[in-house]
Formats: C-alpha cells, structure tokens, sequence
C-alpha cells in the first residue's frame, strides 16, 4: 500500500515539484552507487526503489507533457 500512496501522492504534485524532487532522487541515487562500489554499503534494494521511483516520477512528467502538446 506504501507505493500506491506515494505514487498517488507524486500525480498530485505539480511538475515543478516534481522535478525538483526528481533532482534530489537522483543525486541520492549516484551517492548510493558510489557508495555500492565503494565498498561502504549493501543498500541493493534501496538502489532499485529509488530507481523505480525515479522512473514513475518521468513517467508521469511525460505523460502531462504529451497531454500538453495534444491539446
């Protein structure tokens, strides 16, 4: 149910939001790969969330950017 809510909670945000948020993900997410290949952490499924988050998140922005070029 987490994800869901999340998700539901990422399509009510305002591109703006998101893309900033966007931004934070994936400077979280090049911390956690070096991190990964550092030898300092084991966060796998961490990674993989966040990567799953982050594509929901594009996913959505292109989903309003399509609806605004079609109208």
């Amino acid at each position: 149910m987490k994800k869901k809510n999340q998700l539901q909670e990422n399509k009510t945000k305002n591109s703006a939001e998101l893309t900033k948020e966007l931004g934070v993900l994936r400077a979280k997410l090049s911390g956690m790969k070096f991190d990964l290949a550092a030898g300092k952490s084991n966060a796998i499924k961490e990674i993989r969330g966040t990567k799953k988050i982050i594509a929901q998140m594009l996913t959505i922005l292109h989903e309003r950017s399509a609806k605004e070029s079609n109208q």
